[in-house]
């Protein structure tokens, strides 16, 4: 897209000061959770209150309407009766703010009144270059700052700071929803209702976003077709795009119009352009939130020939399968590779790489450390998988360190199981930590390897056709 057309959003995401209008409600929902939420998380701007009602609310002086504000603030949150909205848009827009976050629902999504009171908001916008995030939004987070503006009470203290940015068309994705305390976030969006901006504005602004270096999109339907093809074939061609795209059925698309009013269209249709566009497609809530984690630590495959290490062969036939399934192929190990194998011992041999039975009388730390180092100097290997097993008697350190020693040149995925979730819980957080990819389940391990080679083929030639949608 032409660059003079791209909307800004750095208002939006780094706000100098930031007005909550309507409801100051505190608890578990309401705009009073919003200041508590932007105070938990560290937001260092200045926070402007503003209902008729209050005087003081959280320590803070409440302003009878946002005229009275001292200054012209970079973002408003608007929590307040839906009848309302408009005239509180265009108060904003008379004050001079650019930057409006519409929590408040009861719009598009519920009839033709609601349509109207959300065209108008629309028409305000326009006139005046105000620029909308909403309705019906949770809103924003830019875990940098500690930028939180859901209206919903979070139950854990922190946001950890990483480099994957989501973009959402419901409040699922929200920090009040989901564990993102041990995630790696660089920014969220929940679009809501999207009447002002969208998904393609979104694309836009994080392809050029220094601290993301993986997009996901969870969507409910395009709005514009040939915008967001444009958007997404710039931004696949800086960073990877992963789109979990539901709609699927009819009785889920009837169910998408009741809380968003999103239209959805063929899912076969988007499928064929999310594909051209170099979009890849995953199929779960799983895979969209954990399979971005393998981008942020991993180099590309040069190729798709996995090598896998395993103990259990049960896992290694979950492997296999899933491999092929994903796009990548069974690694043929070198003579010399499957020579030195049997030389460590004679049980160990093709691929995948059963270790359970040298286990019995090779010392565990070598023997997954020669094993490795024999894979990532193989040339017939372009990614490796292994599996760990997070039991009580080795600690998750124990496998940082291992992989720690390692120079690995080529990407890796892990498979993290044990019998208990703690176990595993805490040794995926502590490889993670260490910048080691690591996965709950093996088909998702895989899975991400697969999505690697698919996006380093894009990159290898990246082309996009015409498409309407």
């Amino acid at each position: 897209m032409n660059e003079e057309l791209k909307r800004d959003l750095g208002l939006f995401f780094e706000p100098r000061s930031v007005t909550i209008i309507g409801s100051l409600e505190t608890g578990v929902s309401g705009g009073g959770v919003i200041i508590e939420n932007l105070r938990k998380f560290g937001f260092s701007g200045k926070i402007y209150p503003v209902n008729p009602s209050y005087d003081e609310v959280l320590d803070l002086k409440v302003y009878p309407n946002i005229n009275g504000i001292p200054e012209v603030v970079d973002l408003a949150i608007v929590v307040t009766p839906t009848k309302i909205v408009p005239s509180i848009v265009k108060e904003c827009a008379k004050k001079g703010v650019k930057a409006v976050i519409i929590v408040s629902d009861g719009f598009a999504e519920i009839g033709d009144e609601g349509a109207r009171l959300q065209q108008e908001v629309v028409d305000i916008a326009k006139s005046t270059g105000l620029q909308i995030i909403g309705p019906a939004t949770i809103g924003i987070v830019n875990a940098a700052i500690g930028l939180a503006t859901t209206q919903y009470m979070v139950g854990y203290e922190k946001i950890k700071r990483g480099n994957i940015a989501l973009v959402s068309q419901s409040g699922v994705m929200g920090l009040q929803a989901l564990p993102f305390e041990n995630y790696g976030l660089s920014k969220m969006c929940d679009l809501g209702n999207k009447c002002d901006l969208d998904e393609s504005d979104l694309l836009e602004y994080l392809a050029d976003d220094p601290d993301t270096k993986v997009i996901g999109l969870h969507l409910e339907d395009v709005r514009n077709g040939r915008h967001f093809l444009s958007a997404a074939r710039d931004a696949v061609a800086k960073k990877p795009i992963l789109v979990f795209r539901l709609g699927r059925t009819e009785e889920s698309k009837r169910a998408m119009v009741s809380h968003t009013g999103s239209m959805a269209g063929e899912y076969k249709i988007y499928e064929s352009a999310f594909k051209q566009a170099g979009i890849i497609k995953v199929d779960t809530l799983r895979e969209f939130l954990e399979i971005p984690k393998i981008f942020v630590s991993q180099p590309l495959p040069e190729g798709n020939r996995i090598a896998i290490i395993t103990i259990t062969g049960g896992g290694g036939t979950i492997a296999i399968d899933k491999a092929i399934e994903s796009g990548l192929s069974l690694a043929k190990l070198s003579a010399e590779t499957v020579d030195k194998l049997a030389k460590i011992h004679p049980t160990l041999r093709g691929n995948p790489i059963d270790i359970v039975p040298a286990m019995l009388s090779v010392d565990l730390i070598s023997l997954y450390k020669d094993a490795i180092n024999l894979l990532l100097s193989d040339k017939n290997v372009d990614c490796i998988a292994i599996t760990l097993w997070a039991n009580p008697m080795v600690s998750p350190q124990f496998y940082v360190q291992l992989l720690s020693d390692l120079n690995m040149t080529k990407p890796i995925t892990i498979w993290v199981y044990g019998p208990t979730s703690s176990g595993v819980e805490e040794t995926i957080r502590e490889l993670e930590n260490s910048g080691f990819p690591a996965f709950p389940d093996f088909e998702t391990a895989i899975k991400a390897m697969g999505a690697m080679y698919e996006y380093s083929v894009t990159c290898s030639h990246h082309a996009i056709d015409e498409i309407d949608i």
